[in-house]
C-alpha cells in the first residue's frame, strides 16, 4: 500500500515514484510504503495553506476551536484503534501508546482555550502621551517536522495551537511512522475543517528542505536529534523565519545512600527503557553518590 499525502482537504498521491518500507519492529512485516515527497509536492501543501490562510485568519477564534472540540471527542472515540496503530509501527506497549494519545488530548484541550490565551491588552499612559496597545496575531503557512518516538503526540504539540491561532498548518511527519498520524488527519478531516488549513507532507530531507527555503513558510517547528535541530534552525533562520527546534538532552538522575533502592531502581529502569527508550526525557545517566553505589547495582541486577 503506498500511502498518500493530505493537501488542500483531499488525499493525493505524492508526485515522488520514490519510496521507504513501513516496517512493525516487533515482527518484521512491511506495513505501508512511505512516498519519498520532494519539492513539487511541498509546494502544493504550501499553496494550499497560503489561499486557506485569508478565510482562516478572519474566522473568529471562538468558531476556530469548535473544530478542537470535536476532533477530542473523536481522539476519546477512538484512542484504542489509535494505540495500536501506534504500537504496531513504533514498538512502544499498548499502555504506553494510550498515554501518548491522553497527552495529544491534553493538548487539543489546552489549545480550546486559546480565545483567552491570545488575548492582548492595552496600557494608557506608558509615558507622557503614549499608551502601549499589544495583539496578538497569527503568521501565516507554518510547519512541523516531528519525531518517530511520539508519533502523533509530538505533531499535536503544535498542530492545535497553530491552527486555534488562525495559522494555517503543513506537518512533515517521521517516515518511520506514518500510519497513527494518517489515521489521526482522517479525525481531523471529520471535524469538516476547510481545505487547505491543515496539510500532510510525507518525505526525507527533500521534503524537509522545501519546507525550509519556501517563501511562504513563516516559521517551523522540529522535535529531534541535535544534529538536525541545529541544521533546520540554520537553514530556516537564514531564511528569516521564525524557528523553535527541540534536539537532544542527556537525563541524569542522583541516587543519594539514604534512597529507598527498590523503588528508585523500579523507577530509573522505567524512565530508562520504557518507551523503547526513545522518551525525550528518559534516563540515561545515573550518579550514584558514596555508599548507594554497591547497594543501587545489587538492586537494578534484581529488576
Amino acid at each position: 500500500m503506498r500511502l498518500a499525502n493530505y493537501i488542500n482537504g483531499r488525499w493525493v498521491p505524492a508526485t515522488a515514484s520514490d519510496a521507504l518500507p513501513v516496517i512493525n519492529p516487533a515482527t518484521a512485516e512491511v506495513l505501508a510504503e512511505v512516498p519519498l515527497s520532494g519539492e513539487a509536492d511541498v509546494a502544493r501543501a504550501v499553496e494550499a495553506a497560503a489561499a486557506a490562510f485569508p478565510e482562516w485568519r478572519r474566522t473568529p477564534a471562538e468558531e476556530r476551536i469548535q473544530y478542537l472540540f470535536k476532533l477530542k471527542n473523536l481522539f476519546e472515540a477512538h484512542l484504542d484503534e489509535l494505540a495500536r496503530l501506534i504500537t504496531m509501527e513504533n514498538g512502544k506497549t499498548l499502555a504506553e501508546s494510550r498515554g501518548e494519545l491522553r497527552r495529544a488530548i491534553e493538548n487539543i484541550e489546552v489549545a480550546c482555550g486559546i480565545p483567552t490565551l491570545m488575548q492582548g491588552y492595552n496600557l494608557e499612559d506608558v509615558a507622557r502621551g503614549i499608551d502601549e496597545h499589544m495583539i496578538r496575531q497569527p503568521l501565516g503557512v507554518v510547519a512541523a517536522i516531528t519525531p518517530f518516538n511520539f508519533p502523533v503526540m509530538v505533531p499535536f504539540w503544535f498542530l492545535p495551537y497553530a491552527i486555534a491561532c488562525g495559522n494555517t498548518f503543513i506537518l512533515k511527519p517521521s517516515e518511520k511512522v506514518p500510519l497513527s498520524i494518517m489515521r489521526a488527519f482522517e479525525l481531523v478531516e471529520q471535524t469538516g475543517l476547510p481545505p487547505g488549513v491543515v496539510n500532510l507532507v510525507h518525505g526525507t530531507k527533500a521534503a524537509v528542505d522545501a519546507l525550509l527555503d519556501h517563501p511562504d513558510v513563516r516559521a517551523v517547528s522540529f522535535v529531534g536529534s541535535t544534529p538536525v535541530a541545529k541544521y533546520i534552525y540554520a537553514r530556516a533562520a537564514a531564511q528569516g523565519k521564525r524557528v523553535q527546534c527541540q534536539g537532544g538532552a542527556k537525563n541524569h538522575v542522583v541516587v543519594m545512600p539514604d534512597a529507598d533502592m527498590e523503588a528508585a531502581t523500579r523507577i530509573i529502569s522505567e524512565s530508562a527503557f520504557g518507551c523503547a527508550g526513545q522518551r525525550c526525557l528518559a534516563v540515561s545517566v545515573a550518579v550514584t553518590v558514596g555508599e548507594a553505589h554497591r547497594a543501587f547495582r545489587e538492586a537494578i541486577a534484581d529488576i
